[in-house]
């Protein structure tokens, strides 16, 4: 069994947000010690991992919330999760593709600016007028 401040160490979590996590009800069968202080075994530990997961998804609280309740019903729920995962993954292909163009803009630019430097062409600019 681990602490809070261990699973933290663990999982990269704040204290502040697996505590928020637990009260929220988004750690389900949080156990506790004889001192009533949250404990956590490695099962709940690849849980919080697993939410990490689903907040770098894009997922909100609620979002969580609904997914766990899911989870809670077992098999039968396989094929509405498989169809909120898809959702967050169109949507971070998305991003994917947002990211990936502006990094080649960016690419494009230094290159630009890489070639009017050494000389190779003349520097030409839409905003100013010649």
């Amino acid at each position: 069994m681990y602490s809070m401040k261990e699973v933290c160490n663990k999982t990269g979590m704040t204290y502040e947000t697996l505590k928020y996590y637990c009260n929220e009800g988004l750690i389900p069968n949080v156990k506790r010690d004889v001192n009533n202080y949250r404990v956590f075994d490695d099962k709940d530990i690849a849980w919080i991992d697993s939410l990490s997961c689903l907040k770098q998804c894009g997922m909100g609280i609620s979002e969580m919330k609904e997914y766990i309740e899911l989870c809670l019903q077992g098999v039968s729920s396989i094929p509405t999760r498989k169809i909120i995962l898809d959702k967050k993954k169109e949507l971070l292909l998305k991003k994917l593709k947002e990211v990936n163009d502006s990094i080649n803009f960016i690419d494009y630019k230094q290159n630009f600016y890489d070639d009017v430097l050494a000389g190779e062409i003349k520097y030409e600019s839409n905003l100013i007028k010649e």
